[in-house]
């Protein structure tokens, strides 16, 4: 017999489900100091004190809307994909508040201004970290979740409740396959390798990369998601038979700026030509060091 613990996480994936979400994972709030990866100003209970578990909700970019970035129908799905993790968060914790489960739930972004961001460079919430440790993936080099499912090319949101509900599983192997192809394919040149004795990873320059989100907002094309368009990893490529593609994401700049009509990247140049000043005089946005046009 289901005990009330797994009948309401099962009810809850149900309702996430049937509500548009692709991917949803449980942690436990002892996963936060147990990682201590996060400062504890972060954490969960820091935040509010009742919460006992964090639902974590994903869906989907896909994959060939991402490869048009930067473009206007890139931004109209990011934004679509927003609105609707919002939605979800909010009603899912109305769902839970009528059976008797007090939550809140945080936005997928949590910041309003790129301006803020450079001042104070972080989000009152990491929903990446909440994902990693809910058992939905693992955190790349680039710093961005992957999942098995879509690699990179996610959107979250998180749900916290004061009911306990079992955890699911940390993913016990690191899905980041080390390529370096997002930073070297970043145009704003925002990841910097670090080496250690024992590791490397890549060092983000939020500076680099806001104002680079700075001139795409003005170009009506943001955001960037370089990185996460070029990631190898995630099922979403056999799905759309785009495996292999780094040859041509790590050629893309180059190619470009010899021909803006190059028929390798046509169908890409066809939205980002329309809808957006992504091109312009016949070239695509080149960024500048000091984030303006």
């Amino acid at each position: 017999m289901i005990n009330k613990e797994d009948q309401l996480k099962q009810e809850i994936k149900e309702y996430a489900a049937a509500h548009g979400a692709d991917i949803i994972g449980f942690a436990g709030v002892d996963r936060w100091p147990e990682f201590n990866e996060i400062p504890a100003d972060f954490w969960p209970t820091a935040l509010w004190d009742k919460t006992r578990t964090v639902i974590v909700v994903g869906m989907q970019m896909p994959l060939p809307i991402v490869d048009t970035t930067p473009s206007n129908i890139h931004l109209e799905t990011y934004e679509t994909s927003n609105r609707e993790l919002d939605g979800l968060a909010y009603n899912l914790t109305r769902y839970l508040n009528k059976k008797g489960h007090a939550s809140i739930c945080l936005p997928r972004d949590g910041y309003r201004s790129l301006k803020k961001i450079l001042e104070i460079p972080n989000a009152p919430f990491s929903h990446t970290f909440a994902a990693k440790y809910a058992g939905l993936g693992t955190v790349s080099r680039s710093h961005n979740l992957l999942t098995p499912e879509f690699g990179s090319r996610v959107r979250l949101v998180s749900v916290f409740t004061d009911a306990v509900i079992k955890p699911d599983s940390v993913l016990p192997k690191d899905l980041c396959i080390h390529c370096g192809v997002c930073a070297k394919c970043c145009p704003s040149g925002a990841l910097k390798e670090v080496s250690t004795a024992s590791d490397y990873y890549y060092d983000l320059d939020v500076k680099a990369c806001v104002e680079m989100h700075q001139i795409l907002t003005k170009k009506r094309a943001y955001p960037c998601g370089i990185c996460t368009k070029v990631c190898p990893v995630g099922k979403d490529r056999e799905l759309y038979q785009e495996k292999g593609m780094g040859k041509k994401y790590l050629a893309e700049q180059e190619a470009l700026e010899k021909d803006i009509n190059d028929p390798e990247y046509k169908t890409w140049n066809h939205f980002r030509r329309l809808g957006s000043w992504a091109i312009e005089d016949d070239k695509l946005f080149e960024p500048k060091k000091d984030g303006k046009e």
